[in-house]
């Protein structure tokens, strides 16, 4: 059974645009949840939905989050690109995180 903090959580994840990123706590926050990055890190390691764009999501400071020398590194890295998000280095470069609903719909956070 998915709790309703989870729901909030994979809807986030799946409200990220095509070539956007965002960070876990950005994920958390926009879920109602801020502060729970490592709930949204542990909700993804379990992830078995294909179509969930988890690889949307990095470390705050633009990192993934997978170790180098991984299977899920490269794998996030070709889907990334594949989306025509710069990534070097195993960092996204040029790109800030996904609009909030605040800053889509009012032009700026709180």
């Amino acid at each position: 059974m998915q709790t309703d903090a989870a729901a909030r959580i994979l809807a986030a994840i799946r409200a990220i645009p095509r070539g956007q990123v965002a960070g876990y706590g950005e994920i958390a926050r926009r879920a109602g949840l801020p502060g729970r990055a490592r709930m949204v890190a542990r909700l993804l390691s379990h992830n078995d939905d294909p179509r969930l764009p988890w690889h949307r999501v990095l470390r705050s400071n633009g990192r993934i989050a997978f170790p180098p020398d991984s299977p899920q590194f490269a794998e996030q890295i070709q889907r990334l690109r594949a989306e025509g998000v710069r990534v070097e280095g195993g960092r996204v470069r040029g790109m800030r995180a996904a609009a909030t609903v605040d800053e889509q719909v009012w032009g700026f956070s709180d």
